[in-house]
């Protein structure tokens, strides 16, 4: 069996970036980078909101910055998923690909999130084509545009509003005739003149040519059905954090994030770390997401010199 001082799980701005942080600390990180290397920012284009790029960056190819980094500055980054973990006690036990063991003295959880989408093939069609789960990211792309934000939550409301600052009309697609969102978030909603909301409406089919986007196909509990004419097409109807393998140990909210203890990235188990969108339901930025990273491997590099 491996013996590892400084496990890291996830391949994303997180996990790449604790990789460098623990690399320079001398911890010798072994990173298995998961099923989907790279994590949510492959689902996007150009990234205009990473700090030290003017011009922007391709997504693809920011992250393969990040993986050059750690692997120059020593950390063996590897492909591979784990598939069981037991945080009973340390050394850690982990398993990669049903297969290979792994004994970790240190653990960094950096497995990210997943956006929830509707499930149709149109809409897995033209991801990163004008479908998107991250106003904050794409919504730059789309000034003086119109589009759709599917949702009628908090966070379905907060993107709305933001996409009003950018675009030229916004289109909330709400299934039920009510708003779940908090009294505050939709006055703000209902102030925004250029947001119309769509109620009793589910979404049949995302339109559009190779050019991306170019409409929606909605029906409404009456079995009337219509189109919208819209540039992108935003989900907002939640993230899925990937801590199930972890749950049985790890403290998580009612959603399933794992719960760290204050500014830190310690988890309730002692040597067990987690960064990035599966700790974070709140900013769910590629930025923050590196930052955390950083204070892992910090908090990592601390607890083993103890």
């Amino acid at each position: 069996m491996e013996k590892v001082r400084c496990l890291i799980i996830g391949g994303g701005p997180a996990g790449y970036t604790a990789a460098i942080y623990a690399s320079r600390a001398a911890i010798f990180p072994v990173l298995y980078e998961g099923m989907e290397p790279g994590g949510q920012l492959t689902t996007t284009t150009v990234i205009e909101n990473f700090p030290g790029y003017p011009d922007g960056v391709d997504a693809n190819a920011l992250v393969s910055d990040m993986r050059k980094q750690a692997v120059r500055l020593g950390a063996d980054v590897r492909s591979g998923a784990v598939t069981a973990a037991d945080l009973s006690k340390r050394p850690f036990k982990l398993t990669i690909d049903g297969e290979k063991e792994i004994e970790a003295e240190s653990l960094i959880i950096a497995t990210g999130a997943t956006a929830r989408y509707l499930g149709l093939p149109s809409e897995q069609k033209f991801r990163g084509l004008g479908v998107s789960a991250c106003a904050t990211c794409d919504g730059f792309f789309y000034r003086r545009k119109d589009v759709a934000v599917v949702g009628g939550g908090d966070t379905a409301c907060e993107e709305a509003t933001y996409l009003a600052g950018l675009c030229r009309k916004v289109y909330m697609i709400v299934r039920r005739d009510v708003l779940r969102a908090s009294v505050a978030m939709q006055e703000r909603v209902k102030a925004t003149p250029n947001i119309e909301i769509l109620w009793n409406c589910n979404t049949r089919e995302v339109l559009g040519d190779s050019s991306g986007v170019t409409g929606a196909r909605l029906e409404r509990k009456d079995g009337s059905v219509f189109d919208i004419a819209i540039d992108g097409f935003f989900l907002a109807i939640g993230h899925h954090p990937q801590s199930e393998l972890f749950a049985p140990w790890v403290k998580t909210d009612e959603a399933g994030y794992i719960v760290t203890d204050g500014k830190t990235s310690a988890t309730s188990v002692e040597g067990v770390f987690a960064a990035g969108d599966v700790q974070d339901p709140r900013y769910r930025q590629a930025i923050t997401a590196a930052a955390s990273g950083c204070r892992a491997a910090l908090d990592a590099e601390k607890f083993l010199k103890q």
